[in-house]
Order: structure tokens, then sequence, then C-alpha cells
């Protein structure tokens, strides 16, 4: 199916983005460059897809505190934001570390993104959309499980085809990997890191993490960052993509780039070698920059303003 609008359900995150040089040590000050930026897989990933010329709404849940910065934040990026503001709870909060080669450790507390359920759902959304697009981090909460539960019946009622982002190993694990695998039966296709791959199947190799995962979905996509990305259909390898040259500062959103990159060339009628090589261009673009959404002429470290209440 191509052409149509991106659905995606997911969170929208405060980012603080801690770069640090030296290695963080215990009872001590450690020197960083910290700066403010909006985040979250699924709105990182609605917000590239924007960017990069799809028609794309989200569905999210932001608190009280920070609510007015982050709709203008998605709006900028040409998203249309469907959010509920938490009149209880403060918008979701990530604490991500980057040391010198651009990798990440994080510090998460979900906030009023944890909170999203059906309530939030309006059979709308589904107006004019091909694809919904879920991001992994909704089904771990019992609410968000039941989101999705209505949001993929629903799509799949309504003739649009569904993919999933398995998000995070940690949270996948203790979710249960057999029962991720029943409860998003209903895609079409997944995308998960090389981790997430190999956590999902048990796989010794991501080809073949690739190949059990396309059997059960149909189509699989493996993010292998600095080794590109491997696709497989009904079992077999399609093709294979190369990371794009970049200068990684970091990581942050990086996957929830290529997930863009990759749906937005699909919806634009990319065959699939074509649209892995666009996930990885989209990736690369990313991971050059700090935070995990496309700049608009700021420094790359200025502060963010926001609102608070």
């Amino acid at each position: 199916m191509t052409g149509g609008g991106l659905l995606v359900i997911g969170d929208v995150v405060t980012d603080v983005v801690a770069i640090h040089g030296a290695p963080v040590l215990a009872g001590t000050d450690t020197a960083a460059d910290i700066v403010l930026r909006p985040g979250g897989s699924g709105a990182n990933t609605a917000a590239w897809a924007a960017h990069l010329g799809a028609d794309v709404r989200l569905l999210a849940r932001l608190g009280y505190d920070s609510s007015e910065w982050h709709t203008t934040e998605l709006i900028r990026t040409g998203v249309r934001p469907h959010v509920e503001v938490d009149s209880g709870h403060p918008t979701a909060v990530v604490i991500a570390m980057v040391d010198g080669s651009g990798e990440r450790s994080m510090l998460t507390n979900r906030g009023a993104g944890g909170r999203i359920s059906v309530d939030d759902w309006d059979p709308s959304l589904l107006d004019g959309v091909s694809r919904l697009h879920l991001s992994g981090y909704l089904l771990f909460a019992e609410r968000g499980l039941e989101l999705a539960r209505l949001a993929m019946s629903e799509a799949a009622a309504a003739g649009a085809r569904i993919s999933v982002d398995p998000a995070s190993t940690g949270p996948l694990r203790e979710f249960g990997v057999d029962r991720f695998l029943r409860e998003t039966a209903a895609a079409d296709l997944i995308i998960p890191n090389l981790d997430e791959a190999l956590l999902l199947t048990g796989a010794p190799s991501p080809e073949r993490a690739a190949e059990l995962l396309s059997d059960r979905y149909g189509t699989a996509v493996v993010k292998l960052g600095s080794r590109g990305a491997v696709v497989a259909t009904g079992g077999r390898i399609l093709a294979t993509a190369e990371a794009s040259p970049a200068k990684v500062v970091d990581s942050t959103g990086a996957g929830d780039a290529f997930a863009a990159g990759y749906l937005s060339a699909l919806l634009k009628g990319a065959n699939e070698a074509a649209a892995l090589q666009a996930g990885c261009q989209a990736g690369a673009t990313c991971v050059a920059l700090v935070g995990g959404r496309p700049r608009y002429g700021l420094e790359v470290n200025r502060l963010y303003p926001i609102h608070t209440d």
C-alpha cells in the first residue's frame, strides 16, 4: 500500500542530554555539556517522518508541566499532534548520558506517557491513514496495551497496515518475548534493533533473526547501527544496506529516525532496498545532532526554552 497518512502512537518525552568525555564516576562531579531537547521514541519517529515529507499524526499523552512546549515543537516539524494533557502527572522525562563514542545510557520516568489509554482513542484518527505505527513502549503499561489492542483492531478493519518498534530490550524482556509476539501478531512489519531482534528470536545472527521475524510478521527490518540494516520478507533476506557516513555526536533517536526514513519511503512507493537506504540516511542525519529530532536552524547545543506551570 502506497500513499496515505501515517499514524504513530507513542511517547513524548523531555530529554535531558548530558554529553561527557570522561567516565561518570560515583560520588563526584563529571564535566558535561547538558541540553534540553524534545524527544520520545514515538514523537521522534513522527517528527522525522513529517520532516521527510510524510503526512503524519501522533497520538500521545502529555503532562501538565510542559505540554505547550512539546505541542509547539511537534507542530513545527509538521506533525499533527492529537494529545491529551494529564492534569495530575508531568510529561515523561529521560536523562540520557552520552559518552565520547556517542553511545548513551538512560534514566527514565514515563510520567503521563505511561497513562495513555483507550480513553485517548478516536476512530477518526485513522481517516486517510494507510499505516499505523506503534512504539513498543506503549505495550509495557496495561492501559497502553489495551489502547494498542484497540488501535490495531480498528486499523486492520480499516485496511491500514501495522508496524511496531519493540523499543528496548529491558522492558521487552520484562514484558515477555512470547507475550510481545502474541500481542503484536496483527502487525505486518517489525523494526527492531540488533539486540531486540536477537532477544525476540534467539537467533545467532541478524540475518537469521530477520528471516525468523519476517516468517512471523511478513516483513522484518533489523537495524544494525554503524553496520547498516537488513530486511527480510516471508522468511528470506531481501536486501541489505550499509550505514550512511556520519560523524556521531549523539545516538539518541537514531533508531526512531531510521524507522521514519524507512516508513516514509514506503509510503512514497519505494521498494524495500530503497526504503532501507532511506532509513540509513535518516539515522545518519540524526546521529550528527544532539537529541533525537530534526534541527531547524538552531545551534546544535542550544538549550531549548520550556514553559512550565
